[in-house]
């Protein structure tokens, strides 16, 4: 075999599927983590420096906001393994159905670790799309804060007077306690936070984070739908393999048979 069909025969082992799946995962899962990361920080920052100024109103959510970071660290840790088991996998299967009828033979394990992977890539999905969700949430906020201080920035057009009268109140939405001062903001002040880098940073990093965590989820449900292909190929495999260990056996019985006759008959004659 020469060298241009060898690397044809190599590229046709590659799962792409699976490549591009795993890639999606990576790439999604790298900024839901790095941009989440860096914008749960900028927004300690705002909320110490604007709107709660007492260390103790916001030492709760600041904990929580510790907590989540570590717990990004293992997201992007388990899911840099979880993608190349994935991986792996997509290159066990299709070595085993492009040598379904080789030497090569599927085994009930491997057919268990597949339906185990189509069963956890399901969970994972699930709670991912729950994670998608939550991190609309911060976008929603910080949309709502950008789009007041836009109203700021051209009253006139908007039809509003009384530019000092329009406020943000982020105890409104539960992340920091009632009695939390100053906790709203209004006005050139407002304006002046919209205008800082932690928040115009900390705006576009969550928006990114919530596409990342979209990413994520389109990548699991490839990986799913990849799963469930090759966990139907292998049950085939396995069935494909009894039949013809089974039609194999019979020969060999209807050969013996057919030998101990002549056998019988030469004895005879």
């Amino acid at each position: 075999m020469g060298c241009f069909e060898c690397c044809i025969k190599c590229l046709g082992g590659v799962p792409y599927a699976s490549l591009v799946a795993t890639i999606l995962c990576f790439s999604g899962v790298a900024l839901f983590c790095g941009c989440g990361h860096v914008a749960l920080a900028g927004t300690v920052a705002i909320l110490e420096q604007h709107f709660s100024t007492n260390t103790s109103d916001h030492a709760l959510l600041s904990e929580v906001i510790q907590l989540m970071q570590y717990v990004i660290y293992g997201i992007a840790s388990f899911f840099f393994l979880y993608g190349i088991i994935l991986l792996a996998e997509g290159f066990y299967t299709t070595s085993a159905v492009k040598e379904l009828h080789g030497e090569f033979k599927t085994t009930a394990c491997g057919r268990c670790i597949s339906g185990m992977f189509v069963f956890l890539t399901y969970v994972l999905g699930v709670a991912w799309l729950g994670v998608f969700g939550f991190s609309a949430v911060p976008v929603f906020m910080f949309y709502n804060i950008w789009s007041t201080c836009e109203v700021i920035k051209s009253p006139q057009s908007n039809g509003t007077s009384g530019v000092e009268q329009i406020c943000v109140d982020v105890r409104q939405y539960g992340i920091i306690p009632w009695n939390a001062f100053p906790g709203k903001i209004c006005g050139s002040a407002l304006e002046n936070i919209c205008n800082t880098n932690e928040f115009y940073m900390s705006y576009h990093l969550f928006i990114v984070a919530c596409a990342g965590a979209g990413a994520t989820v389109i990548a699991l449900i490839h990986f799913l739908m990849i799963l469930s292909s090759n966990w139907a190929y292998l049950k085939d495999a396995s069935k494909m393999q009894a039949y013809q260990d089974i039609k194999a056996k019979e020969e060999q019985e209807l050969q013996d048979i057919q030998s101990r006759s002549k056998e019988q008959l030469n004895s005879y004659t």
